[in-house]
């Protein structure tokens, strides 16, 4: 639940970056023309600082959920230090060197090696240490004494390898960008179907022909669009012996394990999926398909496509798109372009020259890393590489992103014994329930795919 909190946590600060950037872009023009703001970008300003304000509570409460979860960490590690020094043994273990046939020591002989370091070392037996002093004169001397290594069969066995199971590399995981970037509300409960009501086509006005004639009269009509409830679960099965006998909390670890790739498999549901009432953005009906078709693609060609998905939103929506989507590698290939002359065509933004393509925030391997055209751009590991005839094609989505939906609970991690008790067993599951609502108006989704789209060369 850690690890989910802190992807959690990742998301919404990028969510908040990419909000502050889109307050601050109203406030450009008024700046550079020195006035006051008109009342569209005032009222922009406003929602935007609102956004912000909310975005900032929730991460005031992820910070406090986590501080809560790291000190219970914090002891339960204490717990099992503590639990682990009193399982010492507390024997004394000395370290002796072997030899075999020494002259002060034969064999059958009244004296006893063993015998004389543990008088000499916790009685202070001094014709015992004489012995022993006599004795490690005749081993430098040439006398015969075994070669001992760290090699298993020659006392390899008494240097045991050290196992620091606190530092253990977990896997690692993409997170959940594009489903952290759309509009989120919480799963209702009791439902296995959000249904919303549609209109079809609407009323219509027109001018009068003449005074006391009818006026247009044209009836409205309705229909639906439905969201089915998935479930996303897993589970593991571990011993339970291991739960008991590591010195950490394997259940803490695997449970964590699971709710990262909860995450993965959220992601790739909002982005991907493609059964009726669950299709992700990619495979919605009736959004903007643009299709860029070249063998030899350029950054400047898919840039005037990114602007063609752009404009289909202004006219098919009437609203304006705000947020881009695009996996890493297409960021990549964007940022290693150069112009005729040479220079790159997207640059940080703190080295902001005129005349660029687009501006890079810094160096991100998820989440917001610029902006193309006047859209904060978000890269996201989820988006497939494996797309059209060649299997070898990303996509690129340009979104307005309030009009998508996600509905989704509360996720559950649970550990049951009882199930596998005749084993010895533990069960432990991780599961939540989710709905998407990808379909409302869909022109408001541009998605750009081709043999352009192609893995890109570096």
């Amino acid at each position: 639940m850690l690890a989910y909190l802190r992807t959690q946590m990742t998301s919404a600060l990028e969510a908040r970056a990419a909000l502050k950037t889109e307050m601050d872009s109203v406030l450009t023009a008024p700046t550079a023309e020195e006035r006051e703001l008109s009342k569209d970008e005032a009222s922009q300003f406003a929602e935007r600082r609102d956004a912000v304000k909310a975005k900032d509570k929730e991460i005031e409460e992820l910070s406090a959920k986590i501080k809560d979860l790291e000190e219970d960490e914090k002891r339960e590690q204490r717990a099992a230090e503590i639990l682990a020094a009193h399982q010492q043994t507390g024997e004394r273990r000395e370290r002796v060197q072997v030899v075999s046939e020494a002259e002060t020591y034969q064999r059958g002989g009244t004296d006893s090696y063993f015998k004389d370091l543990f008088r000499a070392q916790q009685r202070g037996d001094v014709s015992a240490m004489d012995r022993l002093r006599r004795n490690d004169e005749q081993v430098r001397d040439g006398m015969q004494k075994r070669a001992l290594t760290t090699t298993d069969g020659s006392a390899g066995e008494f240097v045991p390898p050290l196992w620091m199971v606190d530092e253990y590399v977990a896997l690692a995981r993409a997170g959940r960008v594009v489903a952290d970037q759309i509009a989120h509300q919480p799963l209702p409960p009791g439902t296995d179907t959000i249904s919303l009501p549609k209109l079809a086509s609407g009323t219509a006005t027109a001018e009068q022909t003449t005074q006391n004639t009818g006026v247009q009269n044209t009836d409205a009509t309705s229909t639906s669009v439905s969201a089915s409830v998935t479930t996303i679960a897993g589970q593991q099965v571990v011993p339970q012996q291991l739960l008991e006998q590591s010195p950490i909390n394997m259940d803490q670890i695997l449970l964590a394990d699971l709710a990262a790739d909860y995450a993965i498999r959220l992601d790739t549901f909002v982005i991907n999926n493609n059964a009726a009432n669950k299709r992700g953005l990619l495979n919605a009906s009736g959004i903007n398909a643009i299709t860029y078709t070249d063998a030899s693609p350029s950054v400047g060609e898919a840039y005037s496509k990114v602007g063609d998905g752009i404009q289909q939103i202004h006219t098919g929506r009437f609203l304006p798109p705000d947020k881009i989507f695009m996996h890493p590698r297409r960021w990549a290939w964007y940022t290693v372009s150069l112009d005729t002359a040479g220079r790159p065509l997207v640059v940080p933004s703190e080295n902001l020259p005129q005349n660029v393509l687009a501006a890079m925030s810094g160096v991100v391997s998820e989440g917001f890393v610029g902006t193309l055209q006047g859209l904060p751009v978000y890269v996201d590991p989820s988006i497939p590489v494996n797309l059209g005839a060649g299997t070898n094609e990303d996509r690129i989505i340009v979104v307005r992103s309030s009009d998508v939906i996600l509905f989704e609970g509360t996720p559950k991690s649970e550990t049951f014994r009882e199930t596998k008790a005749d084993q010895l067993s533990v069960l432990l599951r991780f599961y939540n329930y989710a709905a998407l609502h990808s379909e409302r108006y869909p022109k408001s989704i541009s998605v750009i795919s081709g043999t352009g789209m192609i893995a890109p060369t570096f």
